[in-house]
């Protein structure tokens, strides 16, 4: 068989997953999505712009909204939703946001935000939710723990786990298209800049954007005020390039060795109207990223603790990125 029959067979059988997948999604997800009744919960405390001196009144009225969220979801009868809406809403925690409606929203910092230096925005990928948030938290926490850890004295650190849009599921037609990262990247972008209003003067700001959170960071790329974008488990970003991207920001990709991301077609197509799949893989020379290795680990092991990967994150954030290990 010659080298192009190869790839028109390969590229027939990505067209026929494909349909399957938009198929499934069709018919499967909204009829799981029936069978849930939909969650009561308050709408979103009433904020005017947060900013320094308003910051611990925001985190009380947003814990505040969790905890009546919470009431209300347990009245309702999911006990699991209610359990992590009150957890949020536990005194201990600082949320710039919350939603409790739908699957959710939130954006929780850890460190002291107001005198930070150096702060750190987390997007994350499909299939989170405030129903899955922990395993979100941890990943931030992680981070923040590094950061701790690593930043040089009188360096104030911050990280800011954003839940800021609706994430698709990972076996859906939303995930391989880029219909909800469209939807995010003004709020991302939005919310940096409300962001530089809180912080420090000009602080460096990285956003560390996981699996299809990189599409929306892709798509935010350009008016989005950071110093680092950094893509980890990416399957694409929408754009054949980093210069594509139109961003100020160096841009970073990893992506581990047993991440089953490896195994996406990274090309896009039109079908139906829409593009399918997010085109040029990041960690390849094509794209042109700053690439770094991530060893051998999975789709949810970028932030593991005492990993090279989560060592080589805390550098970037911190602005040592002549210390950054490059593929």
């Amino acid at each position: 068989m010659s080298a192009r029959a190869g790839s028109t067979g390969r590229a027939r059988r990505w067209f026929r997953a494909l349909l399957a997948v938009l198929v499934t999604a069709a018919v499967v997800v909204p009829l799981t999505a029936a069978v849930r009744p939909r969650i009561p919960a308050p709408s979103p405390a009433d904020l005017a712009p947060v900013t320094a001196s308003t910051l611990e009144g925001a985190y009380a009225a947003n814990r505040a909204n969790a905890e009546l969220a919470a009431r209300m979801a347990d009245g309702h009868g999911d006990r699991h939703r209610a359990a992590a809406d009150r957890a949020l809403a536990a005194p201990s925690r600082r949320l710039l946001s919350f939603d409790g409606r739908g699957s959710g929203r939130a954006a929780e910092v850890f460190g002291d935000l107001a005198q930070a230096d150096r702060v750190a925005v987390l997007v994350p990928g499909s299939d989170t939710s405030l129903d899955t948030y922990e395993r979100f938290r941890t990943a931030a926490g992680a981070l923040y723990r590094g950061l701790t850890r690593q930043a040089p004295a009188g360096t104030g650190t911050a990280v800011v786990a954003w839940l800021g849009y609706t994430t698709p599921a990972t076996v859906s037609a939303t995930a391989i298209t880029p219909g909800r990262a469209d939807e995010a990247a003004p709020e991302l972008r939005e919310f940096v800049r409300e962001l530089r209003g809180v912080t420090g003067p000009d602080p460096g700001i990285t956003v560390l954007c996981h699996s299809y959170g990189s599409v929306v960071c892709g798509r935010a790329a350009d008016g989005l005020d950071v110093d680092d974008l950094v893509l980890l488990g990416s399957p694409g970003t929408g754009a054949d390039s980093a210069a594509d991207l139109r961003t100020r920001a160096r841009v970073w990709a990893a992506r581990g060795g047993g991440d089953w991301v490896a195994q996406v077609p990274h090309t896009d197509v039109d079908l139906f109207g829409t593009t399918v799949g997010f085109g040029t893989d990041p960690v390849s020379p094509a794209f042109g990223a700053r690439v770094f290795p991530a060893g051998d680990g999975g789709h949810s092991d970028y932030f593991r603790p005492g990993s090279a990967c989560l060592a080589d994150l805390v550098r970037i954030v911190l602005g040592e990125t002549s210390e950054v290990t490059r593929v």
